[in-house]
């Protein structure tokens, strides 16, 4: 006996239930604690500075430009390293990540002056270099595309949990100056180095590399999940199968790279210098912590909720392109309002607007561009967004030691996130590319 049309897609939205579930609660509470300790171990620096600026006699511009360097060895190294984890495997190359920036996130506590400064941050974005596009290419194997803007989202979240709980246990580990014969700043480094080594070795149980490898799913979901991504696969993309060299010079992938620094580099900037702006106001340490805090705790909670109404609308664009204006306007009207109070609400709008912002937008990088142009195209908007990290980082440190104002040293953040908002408006308005089965064949031939 048959079952009737209504059963039949009641068995399928079950099944559907059911795998997602699987699939969410096994690897993403996973990968998002991988990536608050990444994310940590990167901007822990920041707090750092509020005693090793001092100990290790660094000017603002000279600790700018160490804290920048790290995304110069992150932009070298980006695109290799994705299309490694592609060619060998996200469950090793994963962990080969998590273990090297581990072991070296903890050896800044050996950090002696400017240079070995500089070439602990060139280290460490070496070693860090195709985590975070790696994930979102490794989230692609596994979800769908109604489902991907709510989960980058979620996973994203760990960056701002990572300031929201890591700025007072950063704070308090500062405290610990002098413990065998250690400053705070060292013991700080090594204690939050240590879990990302642990977490690299979990990778090798916990990951299975595509959902065909994962023995956790039954028969049933395996073939569904695997049905419904090789169905997306034929949709067409505005970036289509083309050769790697084309991919990083290809238009989408730079102006994607564009917008996405009007979070990426902009939030780069904030979280090496925001402890530093709210400890202006003659705070301890720990109400600096706190206080940082704030802005992180709000941004944690609105970025899932815009990331899930961008599902359920499925729209990409406006979503990605408003919380981008709204942290322009915000860190504009920094050399309007100079209260503690302002400030704080100001780093509140900033922060919230940078990260509601990720989900949408990488989900609209997987939208665009197909499948084999996807590792090499995602991390090369993440290579080259992080690269004006460093830009963004210097610039903030060298107006702030030439004006005296962290004010005016927003100025550029706020400018450039009005800039990638208004290039996802305009790049949004080109048509995409058809399938290859609605093209001519002689057309097809060129393409």
């Amino acid at each position: 006996m048959t079952q009737a049309p209504d059963e039949k897609l009641s068995a399928i939205t079950s099944l559907e239930k059911k795998t997602m579930r699987a699939v969410a609660w096994r690897i993403v509470p996973f990968l998002m604690l991988c990536y608050f300790v990444s994310f940590l171990d990167r901007v822990n620096v920041g707090f750092a500075a509020l005693q090793m600026v001092k100990a290790l006699h660094m000017s603002s511009a000279v600790f700018g430009f160490g804290g920048g360097l790290f995304f110069v060895s992150y932009f070298l190294f980006e695109v290799p390293s994705n299309l490694l984890l592609e060619k060998m495997g996200a469950r090793i190359w994963i962990a080969r990540i998590m273990i090297t920036w581990g072991f070296l996130a903890a050896g800044m506590a050996v950090v002696t002056g400017p240079y070995s400064f500089y070439a602990m941050r060139l280290l460490l974005g070496v070693a860090e270099a195709g985590f975070f596009p790696g994930v979102i290419l490794y989230l692609t194997y596994w979800f769908p595309r109604e489902y991907r803007a709510r989960i980058v989202g979620i996973f994203t979240v760990a960056i701002p949990v990572s300031s929201f709980l890591g700025s007072p246990i950063s704070a308090a580990l500062l405290g610990i100056d002098g413990y065998l014969g250690l400053a705070g700043w060292q013991w700080m480094f090594i204690l939050e180095g240590a879990p990302a080594v642990l977490l690299g070795l979990f990778c090798l149980f916990v990951l299975s590399d595509r959902p065909a490898k994962a023995s956790w799913l039954t028969p049933e979901q395996k073939d569904w999940l695997n049905g419904r991504l090789a169905q997306e696969a034929l949709r067409a993309k505005r970036v289509g199968q083309i050769s790697l060299w084309r991919v990083l010079c290809n238009k989408y992938v730079l102006v994607l790279s564009v917008v996405l620094a009007g979070s990426t580099a902009v939030s780069s900037g904030l979280q090496i210098w925001q402890p530093q702006i709210i400890k202006s106001y003659g705070l301890t340490n720990m109400q600096t912590g706190l206080l940082n805090s704030i802005p992180f705790a709000l941004a944690s909670v609105l970025m899932v909720l815009w990331g899930r109404r961008s599902d359920q609308t499925g729209e990409r664009v406006w979503h990605t392109a408003l919380p981008l204006l709204v942290t322009a306007i915000s860190l504009g009207s920094a050399t309007l309002f100079h209260s503690l109070f302002a400030i704080i609400v100001i780093l509140c709008l900033a922060v919230i607007g940078i990260y509601a912002g990720k989900g949408p937008v990488w989900a609209l990088s997987t939208d665009w561009l197909s499948a084999g142009t996807a590792a090499a195209g995602l991390a090369q908007m993440n290579a080259i967004s992080n690269l004006a990290g460093f830009g963004t980082t210097y610039v903030v440190g060298y107006l702030k030691q030439a004006t005296g104002s962290y004010s005016i040293a927003m100025l550029p953040l706020a400018a450039l996130s009005g800039v990638a908002a208004l290039s996802v408006l305009l790049l949004s308005r080109d048509q995409p590319a058809k399938p290859l089965s609605e093209m001519t064949p002689a057309a097809a031939v060129r393409k």
